[in-house]
């Protein structure tokens, strides 16, 4: 049997790999869900796991809650990992998220050196890893991110859409 020459070059992961991502992103999730219920604030979550697939640091928005600009899903799932490292570089770690980052969040997961990132949904206003901006694999980087995109993107997508519509007083989608 022989390759389709229309998905050279499309790189197709594992069947594990799959379930592995989903497994993650709904985890992320159901921080969003917290970030939504306990704190009002936009439901975003993220999960930053190491090489083995273990648990290394979790976050969810909080930037209104703790009147910090750069209390984002990402960097609170960051700040924890590299506290329970003791370490500020997270090489070989995966972060699942899901809302593609911002441009602060891309940069942050350059610099700690994380390996691979997952989201769910695109950002098209400021997402920076893919949508606006590519930072993550920008070539002048000395560290680039492997980004993969669109994991449940459908269902991350309409999550946060039904939280939009839901503060405009909107039925959900």
């Amino acid at each position: 049997m022989t390759a389709d020459p229309a998905d050279e070059g499309t790189p197709v992961a594992p069947v594990g790999q799959v379930a592995l991502d989903e497994r993650w992103m709904r985890h992320a999730f159901t921080l969003a869900d917290r970030a939504e219920r306990e704190f009002d604030e936009i439901p975003v979550g993220a999960v930053l796991v190491d090489a083995d697939g273990g648990l290394l640091g979790e976050g969810w928005n909080r930037n209104i809650a703790e009147h910090d600009p750069s209390a984002h899903a990402e960097i609170m799932a960051m700040r924890q990992a590299g506290r329970a490292l003791g370490n500020h570089r997270l090489v070989g770690a995966t972060l699942y998220v899901t809302l593609e980052p911002c441009a602060m969040c891309a940069m942050a997961l350059v610099h700690a050196r994380v390996a691979r990132l997952v989201y769910g949904a695109s950002d098209p206003k400021t997402g920076a890893c893919g949508s606006v901006f590519d930072l993550a694999a920008d070539p002048r980087h000395n560290h680039r991110v492997d980004v993969q995109g669109g994991v449940l993107g459908e269902e991350a997508s309409r999550r946060l859409t039904n939280y939009f519509r839901a503060k405009r007083g909107k039925p959900p989608v």
